[in-house]
């Protein structure tokens, strides 16, 4: 067990673990951290004006606040305090007491987002940073470094004589926890399941999205040294950095929920932070038909495409739902076959026992080291997979992925961003000409229509649902433009008193897909019939 340091004067040897005289267990926390140790406590940014203090090792990110269970007992302390001013706690061997001089107490009023509170969070903070032990802090698992978060700063409120209500120090400390261990001012906007994304543009505006709205929400940041502590310590999670000289970043959180970075000097006012977060339970095809995404009918035709084996691309705008929608299709794969993924930021759910993720990689600080979509679609040729899924396609790699869905690996799946069908076969020319490829248009479009036989086409409407609107087969080419044919659509008809959009998917009376002879062969073709058939009346 790790000591306290005793009050001077007390007439007693401050004891350490194992009897150690006072300097093994004098505080360690201004020794720096080692660069090659990933930070998930973070400098002390957490609502304080001091310089940055080290941070706590990525073990300690810590789960939703979770207060205290009632009448629970408290393990010793673990962790070594000094007491370095006459407003920092002494030891907790018996309540503590003010300090001479004492300070004129400090309220905190019913707005705990006050200018007030925020000015007595940066003070406590600081008397915490001050305090504890970091070194110390680290070796003890969430819940215990929690605990001992919470008793000091306990201690420092008494002792600096601030007046509260119990669910105001209860905030308080929930803030000040989450800042040390865990995101600071985001720790709640994660903790919530109805959040689909969370928009930081500076310090002073963090917007969400919740049901398909955006609505502005009252977290801030204490300024953007803040924000942007925060955003290095979650992008250095997964290997990657923030700052002047890579001021853009692509990274994740530890649920897989994608984020983006855009730092100084490049944002003009504070960085921009973009989380799209992470479903906890993985959606399946039957969730978006509760959702009215899709009609049952609809869902059935898709679960054929994904069963046999044809390729399909995955178009939409951006937050329309293409990687959700391309989750539930992975769930048509059967589970002996082998398959490998390639995105930015791994994100993809696949259940299947036989997956390969890979994750590109962005250029060290010297410009070196980087893995390209590209680097790995064409690796994945030479790994024997069955199927291929890119999580997003824009650039070159659509050269690479339509030679894999045309050469032996039918089932590949990818997205890419366009706003309809047409436009999708349109960007995916572009793509391969704007990669370098000396193709003629013609050939290109031949290899497109070789390659590529369905295009689901996701959308977000104007009052932020998501529909998947066409379901399109590539047929082929007549002269130098490329033959589609739509299965199902979805028709608006209208929207109600509240604005919410009416429409419904239904057929377009094709009785035989151009994939019938693939149904037949996976014995799938009466599901399809029935389908069909169905969505016509």
């Amino acid at each position: 067990m790790f000591g306290r340091r005793q009050e001077p004067g007390s007439g007693r040897p401050p004891v350490t673990s194992g009897g150690a005289s006072a300097p093994s267990a004098a505080k360690t926390a201004a020794k720096p951290a080692s660069p090659h140790q990933a930070p998930a406590g973070g400098s002390a940014s957490a609502g304080s004006a001091a310089p940055a203090a080290p941070s706590a090792p990525t073990a300690l990110k810590a789960p939703p606040p979770m207060p205290p269970k009632p009448g629970a007992k408290k393990a010793a302390s673990k962790i070594t305090v000094t007491k370095t001013g006459t407003n920092k706690p002494a030891a907790r061997l018996a309540t503590p007491q003010p300090v001479a001089p004492q300070m004129a107490p400090a309220h905190v009023g019913a707005d705990v987002r006050s200018p007030e509170y925020y000015k007595m969070k940066s003070s406590i903070f600081n008397a915490l940073i001050d305090t504890i032990d970091l070194t110390q802090l680290a070796q003890l698992d969430t819940e215990s470094a929690r605990e001992e978060i919470r008793d000091i700063v306990s201690e420092i409120i008494v002792i600096k004589n601030v007046v509260m209500s119990i669910s105001e120090q209860e905030d308080l400390l929930q803030d000040i926890c989450n800042d040390v261990l865990g995101y600071g001012p985001l720790e709640p906007l994660l903790a919530r399941d109805d959040i689909a994304d969370i928009m930081v543009n500076g310090a002073g505006a963090t917007f969400i999205e919740v049901g398909g709205r955006v609505e502005l929400t009252g977290v801030k940041f204490r300024d953007n040294s803040q924000l942007l502590n925060i955003c290095q310590r979650i992008v250095s999670q997964v290997g990657r950095r923030v700052d002047e000289s890579s001021p853009i970043c692509d990274a994740r959180l530890a649920d897989g929920s994608r984020v983006n970075v855009i730092a100084p000097p490049l944002a003009l006012d504070g960085p921009t932070l973009t989380i799209r977060k992470f479903r906890k339970d993985k959606l399946m095809m039957r969730d978006l038909v509760g959702f009215g995404s899709i009609s049952a009918e609809g869902a059935d035709v898709l679960g054929v495409i994904g069963k046999v084996r044809c390729n399909v691309l995955i178009s939409g705008g951006t937050g329309s739902g293409k990687t959700t929608l391309l989750n539930c299709m992975t769930g048509f794969i059967d589970e002996d076959e082998r398959i490998i993924t390639c995105e930015d930021a791994a994100e993809l759910q696949l259940q299947q026992p036989h997956v390969v993720r890979l994750e590109t990689r962005p250029p060290n600080l010297e410009g070196q080291g980087e893995v390209t979509m590209r680097d790995l679609v064409k690796n994945c040729l030479r790994m024997r997979p069955e199927r291929i899924i890119v999580g997003e396609v824009r650039g070159p790699e659509a050269f690479d992925l339509l030679q894999a869905m045309n050469t032996g690996h039918d089932g590949s799946m990818g997205t890419l961003h366009a706003n309809s069908p047409r436009e999708a076969l349109s960007r995916l020319e572009s793509m391969i000409t704007m990669g370098g490829f000396s193709l003629p248009s013609k050939t290109i479009r031949e290899m497109i229509v070789g390659s590529v036989d369905i295009i689901v086409q996701a959308a977000r409407l104007r009052d932020g649902s998501r529909r998947i609107t066409h379901v399109t087969e590539v047929l082929g080419t007549e002269g130098d433009v490329i033959t589609t044919q739509d299965l199902f659509i979805y028709d608006i008809e209208g929207e109600d008193d509240h604005g919410k959009i009416i429409g419904r998917h239904k057929s377009t009376g094709i009785a035989r897909p151009a994939f019938w002879d693939k149904a037949r062969y996976y014995n799938q073709h009466h599901i399809l019939s029935t389908a069909l058939d169905r969505a016509q009346g």
